[in-house]
């Protein structure tokens, strides 16, 4: 059995909702690294072009902007379709989750390893949706486990928290040490 394509069918253009929205914010992002080139890079007189420091990035960019900028003109030609801040927003969305990362690794060595981990699982179990006594507390158990796994078990070394330094000397050896 044998297929037989054409050149606009093999470059047929599927277009999803958002679409046009990342091939802009592609194109942005690649003409303002390119435009970075000079202040990050180096040039060495008297060196070979291919041994540049800068010819490699410099050439990545330049495809990377030219592809772009056919990605927006693909974008701009294609039938719209609706749904657009839709999907966009979604993307948005899912950057909260690297927010509660960030929050979470910032309030570590404040909260400590243990209580902020049990902390976030319980939230984040909520967050999502769990509200059963029995859902948040295998959130509570697994953040317990993954502490015991990671501090205990794997010698993982994390930071132990200002709030072991309230508790009494025996049990904030314990916890500096274990959890």
């Amino acid at each position: 059995m044998s297929r037989i394509k054409t050149l606009q069918s093999l470059f047929k253009r599927y277009r999803r909702p958002g679409d046009i929205v990342f091939a802009w914010a592609l194109l942005i992002l690649s003409v303002f690294l390119l435009t970075q080139i000079y202040d990050q890079t180096a040039y060495r007189s008297g060196g070979k072009l291919f041994a540049q420091p800068r010819f490699w990035p410099a050439l990545s960019l330049i495809g990377m902007t030219v592809f772009a900028a056919f990605h927006v003109l693909g974008s701009l030609w294609s039938e719209r379709i609706e749904g657009r801040w839709r999907e966009v927003l979604m993307w948005v969305a899912s950057l909260e989750y690297a927010v509660w990362f960030i929050a979470y690794a910032a309030l570590v060595p404040y909260g400590g390893y243990l209580p902020t981990t049990v902390i976030f699982a319980v939230i984040l179990a909520l967050r999502v949706g769990y509200r059963s006594t029995l859902m948040l507390g295998a959130a509570a158990i697994s953040a317990v486990c993954i502490v015991v796994l990671f501090k205990t078990i794997l010698k993982v070394n994390l930071p132990s928290g200002l709030i072991y330094e309230a508790l009494p000397d025996g049990l904030r050896q314990i916890m500096l040490t274990y959890f």
